[in-house]
């Protein structure tokens, strides 16, 4: 038996290639179901949102008390093109809503190379145990740092673990070299606890690892390890590294990053796909408790009652209560209602027909009439935008302004004396109608 001193310092080995994909799908869902709130300043997540990310994931984060997971795919999705924040809450964008269904793998990899590329955020001002970083013209441009990591990663031989301080030694040797301060000077305004005493600028206090080493942890741990790209070997990062321990004002920090606790890697065939290592994806076997459910687990009933015999994965209970209305822990009932409600709110229903067919098919013929029906009746009626209505002193202008070549193509005759002008189109009514002699007060 382990006492709790030794399971605090107990490493963990956690593959990520297939957690990633389900992980993918349920964060999807959450966002659509607008359960995620980003700040607009910043664009990082809100607490409440991390915490609700953190229990979608599969396997929970790596850390209970410490956010890495569930800070970083709100941020992903931005990345990525996914979704877009209004009024502070993510939607899904287009492309989002077309990552619902396809291979989760292609979305990964795209959003491994959209991170690389236009990032949210400088991955290094979450080590906060540096600070400084604020101060104008300290630190380099961040999406060059970033692709030094990357090809850093790239390189990497698949199938094989790398500790961390091995990688540090052939990134140097290599020359990928995220370097961090713009200058000597710039080092002197990075410092740890005090801004005198504890300044980074002094001889021997601004090693390799404690800065280009941390930030490429921090893109590692937070980001390829988040999107399933690397395997990783992991302990609390309390006391996991000692680099810094000469340092003034060490004695009073614990660790410089969350990312302390990252021993190694390994490049799985994730990573090997979107480092462009290879050019198609070939799984590996997916351990028993992240493999997908069998069909047999979930029962649609012609009741239209929807039944997850086995339990669901997070992404799938999402998806069932945005488009069912639930009855029982493990019951769904599809309703025409229920169906309509989640197309209103911007839901295709061609998601969860796609799930129902790849989980449970056959479906009975009363929920495949069921969809059919609410199929029929989404675009029925469609909002086209907002218009001006213009109102006209007689049935005779109406008529005319109506009929004219000049202004038949802006508006639309609504009874004997309103037309309908698109919002898009009104300058140019405006100026047809005034040409004709009939200027819009």
């Amino acid at each position: 038996m382990t006492s709790d001193h030794d399971e605090h310092d107990e490493h963990q080995v956690r593959t990520t290639e297939h957690e990633a994909q389900a992980n993918l799908k349920a964060v999807l869902q959450l966002c659509a179901a607008g359960r995620l709130r980003c700040s607009e300043k910043t664009l990082r997540p809100s607490a409440a949102t991390v915490k609700a990310v953190a229990e979608a994931l599969s396997g929970g984060d790596f850390y209970a008390e410490e956010p890495i997971a569930s800070f970083a795919w709100p941020l992903l999705l931005q990345a990525g093109g996914l979704a877009e924040l209004t009024s502070g809450k993510l939607a899904l964008t287009a492309r989002g809503r077309s990552a619902l269904t396809k291979p989760a793998h292609e979305t990964l990899a795209l959003l491994w190379q959209r991170w690389l590329s236009r990032g949210v955020i400088d991955e290094f001002s979450r080590v906060e145990a540096i600070k400084g970083q604020r101060a104008a013209n300290v630190l380099t441009a961040v999406k060059p740092r970033r692709a030094q990591v990357g090809a850093a990663l790239a390189a990497c031989a698949p199938g094989e673990w790398t500790d961390v301080d091995t990688l540090f030694r052939t990134m140097r040797k290599a020359g990928h070299d995220p370097t961090i301060a713009r200058s000597e000077r710039a080092l002197w305004k990075l410092y740890l606890e005090d801004p005198e005493y504890g300044s980074l600028g002094y001889d021997g206090f601004h090693n390799w690892e404690l800065l280009q080493g941390r930030y490429t942890l921090a893109v590692l741990f937070e980001y390829a390890a988040v999107l399933g790209l690397i395997d990783v070997d992991h302990r609390p990062p309390v006391g996991a590294r000692d680099d810094y321990r000469d340092n003034w004002g060490a004695d009073w920090t614990d660790c410089i990053s969350r990312y302390d606790g990252l021993l190694a890697l390994r490049l799985n065939p994730l990573g090997a796909y979107a480092t462009g290592q290879t050019a198609t994806y070939l799984p590996s076997p997916a351990p028993a408790d992240t493999a997908p459910k069998s069909s047999g687990g979930l029962k649609v009933l012609p009741n239209h009652d929807v039944v997850a015999l086995d339990g669901l994965a997070p992404a799938e209970t999402l998806l069932l209560d945005a488009f069912a209305e639930r009855t029982g822990d493990r019951v769904w009932a599809l309703t025409s209602a229920s169906l309509l409600a989640a197309a209103d709110t911007g839901r295709e229903l061609a998601e969860l027909r796609h799930y129902l067919d790849a989980t449970a098919a056959p479906l009975p013929q009363t929920v495949t009439t069921l969809l059919a029906d609410a199929a029929r009746r989404v675009g029925q009626v469609r909002d086209t935008g907002p218009v001006h209505l213009i109102e006209c002193a007689d049935p005779a202008v109406a008529a005319l302004l109506a009929t004219d070549r000049r202004t038949r193509t802006h508006c639309t005759r609504l009874g004997e004396r309103n037309l309908v002008v698109p919002l898009d189109k009104l300058p140019a009514f405006r100026r047809s109608a005034l040409a004709q002699g009939y200027p819009v007060d």
